[in-house]
């Protein structure tokens, strides 16, 4: 969360001359409401089930830029039908984090000792990012200019 999903998303899909797609705003749109609400109301297990059907729809539907959000890949439904499609994992270190978003309650994952939840969601997630990820890119002191480059680079070379 924070790493700039949606905006490098953006510039990548304008830069490839495709369409761009963001699973959380597809839930947000769907659902009428923000995903921090959803999570309050409804719990994260509710969220994560709108959640994988919204990707697998967008797998289905969409042929661009797809960002997905930052638990997307805690479903193995989700890992294994990421694995026909490039997938950029875009890394981030905690101080970085800090920087973007300020690790602030507006994040319901972070309500709680922001910096502490940040850490412990990477530990628990970077192995899965890695897992479906063709690709990992670092974002600390990018621009997004500079990270939708570094992703082109990196599956240039992977294609090479």
């Amino acid at each position: 969360m924070g790493v700039g999903k949606s905006t490098v998303g953006a510039l990548l899909a304008e830069r490839l001359g495709v369409a761009y797609r963001d699973t959380d705003a597809d839930i947000v749109e769907a659902e009428g409401r923000p995903v921090a609400e959803i999570f309050v109301d409804d719990g994260e297990a509710h969220f994560r089930g709108l959640e994988r059907q919204a990707v697998q729809a967008a797998l289905a539907e969409h042929t661009g830029v797809l960002a997905l959000g930052g638990g997307a890949i805690l479903d193995d439904g989700t890992r294994a039908a990421l694995a026909p499609v490039p997938v950029v994992y875009l890394s981030m270190n905690v101080t970085e984090a800090i920087k973007r978003v300020g690790l602030n309650t507006a994040r319901p994952l972070l309500a709680v000792n922001p910096r502490q939840q940040w850490k412990q969601l990477m530990e628990s997630r970077r192995h899965l990012y890695a897992e479906v990820a063709d690709a990992v890119v670092e974002t600390d002191n990018r621009t997004p200019e500079e990270v939708a480059q570094a992703i082109l680079d990196a599956l240039e070379l992977k294609e090479a």
